[in-house]
């Protein structure tokens, strides 16, 4: 009899292998989901607010979000919110997406911190969104910090989180369809991946995992993972760039339909009148990527 697999064996199979094997876990589960209703939501990354001048760019944002997604039931900010983790950085993401009319859902990036170790402006203006999760139309959201202090690479997603993962899981419905977003990155070799991001993966691998949304590396990138795609997004910044030198910014507009999720990217418009640009330099792609 040939030995068992590991669950981290199983972990590195491809989903096409484990699909054509019909022995994915959370794809059978799926097959007998609970009932789940159709909904749309937005989901953004890597604001970057830094100073007052922002506010008018950041408006111009949710507006044009509005009018991409008007029937949006709510919004997934993947971290970054702020550039430097101020309270009135902060202040700004949450007075100018209170406009959406919709719930905002974060996760703390690097830079919603103000120091090493003070989190406490990010943990005061959007509360109890660390570590967490909630239902929506028969569907599970899972919100996780992926962040150590203010560190941009090389970092290790921490033991808090995947404690907070252990307690939790066995309180979800391992068949209902379920989308996670965190900060870094999780995909396979996408820049700035967490040194320890299996270790999430694998404790996810009993899911129904339809979506992971994540940010960091500002461009866009997918990698498979189960059944489902592993993305990060261009950045939605005003005073930052993409990493990947493309020029565009903007959101995912997302579609949960029949238990799947569609997701098309919406490009921002800036007010040209106004003087603003997409902040992008056309020589960055020639140079070595540095995170900040």
């Amino acid at each position: 009899m040939p030995a068992a697999i590991t669950r981290r064996e199983w972990l590195r199979l491809s989903a096409g292998a484990l699909l054509s094997l019909g022995v994915w876990p959370g794809r059978l589960r799926g097959a007998d989901a609970p009932a789940h209703d159709d909904f749309t939501f937005i989901a953004v990354n890597d604001l970057h607010a830094l100073e007052e001048a922002c506010r008018p760019w950041f408006d111009d944002v949710v507006c044009q979000m509005k009018a991409s997604a008007p029937t949006a039931e709510f919004c997934l900010l993947g971290g970054d919110l702020a550039d430097n983790g101020t309270p009135a950085q902060l202040t700004l993401i949450k007075d100018s997406f209170s406009a959406l009319g919709i719930p905002c859902h974060a996760v703390v990036g690097n830079h919603d911190y103000q120091s090493a170790t003070d989190r406490s402006a990010y943990e005061g203006i959007f509360p109890e969104q660390i570590n967490y999760s909630f239902t929506h139309r028969g569907w599970q959201i899972i919100g996780l910090d992926s962040s150590e202090g203010t560190k941009s690479r090389e970092t290790r997603i921490s033991a808090t989180t995947l404690t907070w993962l252990d307690q939790n899981l066995s309180k979800l419905d391992l068949r209902r369809p379920t989308i996670l977003f965190t900060h870094f990155p999780l995909g396979d070799s996408v820049l700035a991946r967490p040194l320890n991001a299996d270790d999430l993966l694998e404790r996810c691998y009993g899911l129904n995992l339809q979506a992971v949304f994540c940010g960091h590396f500002h461009g866009f990138t997918e990698r498979p993972f189960r059944h489902s795609i592993i993305t990060t997004d261009r950045c939605c910044a005003r005073v930052r760039s993409n990493f990947d030198g493309s020029p565009e910014k903007g959101w995912f507009v997302c579609q949960a339909v029949n238990g799947e999720i569609k997701r098309r990217f919406v490009e921002f418009r800036p007010n040209e009148s106004r003087g603003d640009s997409l902040s992008f330099d056309p020589h960055v792609i020639t140079r070595p990527i540095t995170y900040h």
